[in-house]
């Protein structure tokens, strides 16, 4: 698959997700934005970037940058919070999607996400997935 059929994918499966939870889902008029979607959440609205996000091993990578060609080579670039507020991951591997706040990992490239403990026990440092479940995180941010 390409990265924009990716992309696409990702993008539907959250919007499905957030809509199974009774969020109200925006979507920018122009693809020229940051952002993806927007979540109608309990303190306003919400900037979300949708990512395809890989198992590899027990821990499911997102990548918290965008990618275009340029005439000096590909180009990375992350975001800030003057762009998005969050993160919203599909992982086809796992069929689940995740919420990722984007004040708990600023200036990050990527953010990994435990689904199984690791081989050498390390329980420090460690951002584990179900911490990030989608319905679980959005259920606590949604108005009444």
């Amino acid at each position: 698959m390409t990265p924009d059929e990716k992309g696409t994918i990702a993008e539907a499966m959250i919007t499905a997700a957030a809509l199974k939870l009774r969020v109200p889902v925006l979507r920018p008029v122009n693809d020229g934005t940051r952002y993806d979607l927007v979540f109608v959440l309990r303190d306003g609205f919400t900037r979300i970037q949708c990512k395809w996000a890989r198992l590899i091993g027990d821990v499911v990578v997102v990548r918290c940058y965008s990618c275009r060609r340029g005439r000096d080579g590909l180009m990375r670039r992350t975001y800030t919070a003057d762009e998005v507020d969050a993160f919203a991951a599909y992982c086809p591997d796992l069929d689940q999607c995740y919420y990722l706040p984007l004040h708990l990992f600023p200036d990050r490239k990527q953010v990994q996400l435990r689904v199984r403990p690791a081989q050498n026990n390390q329980a420090s440092g460690i951002n584990w997935a179900e911490d990030f479940d989608f319905a679980a995180t959005l259920q606590r941010l949604v108005g009444p």
